[in-house]
């Protein structure tokens, strides 16, 4: 019996290490929501490796992000692209539904966003990044 236990223990640690989602948020160094943010993503399992750059607008039009989808900080996870304080929902759903597009965000710096305050579950709009679309389009509210 100890034996199955120990088994099923070291089987459910090495399956929870696959499941961790590897993650790159470049960030400018002084920002602190962005420390926020990084903390809230590790909290939920992610595993996060940042990046402090002085130029992201420049490195936000290298990979695509519109001026009217930009917050303070972007995140590559895989080939998809996460702009500012996206919920965890949110990011999970692109990474099981695999849509065709760009990537996902919350442009601005909503209050009620993770790393920004007190989270109001179903009031934050997150947009598709797409560069086929002049205008962003609702991914979901979370």
């Amino acid at each position: 019996m100890k034996k199955a236990l120990s088994f099923v223990a070291a089987l459910l640690i090495s399956t929870s290490a696959f499941s961790a989602i590897n993650a790159t948020v470049y960030k400018d160094p002084y920002c602190g929501c962005c420390e926020a943010y990084i903390a809230y993503l590790q909290q939920h399992g992610f595993t996060v490796t940042a990046v402090n750059r002085n130029d992201m607008a420049q490195l936000k039009n290298q990979l695509g992000v519109k001026t009217n989808e930009a917050s303070c900080h972007t995140m590559k996870i895989g080939n998809y692209i996460v702009e500012g304080h996206v919920p965890v929902k949110a990011i999970q759903k692109m990474l099981k539904d695999k849509p065709s597009i760009t990537g996902i965000t919350v442009p601005g710096m909503p209050a009620n966003s993770p790393g920004m305050g007190v989270e109001k579950p179903g009031t934050l709009a997150v947009f598709e990044i797409n560069a086929k679309s002049v205008m962003p389009k609702l991914y979901g509210k979370y």
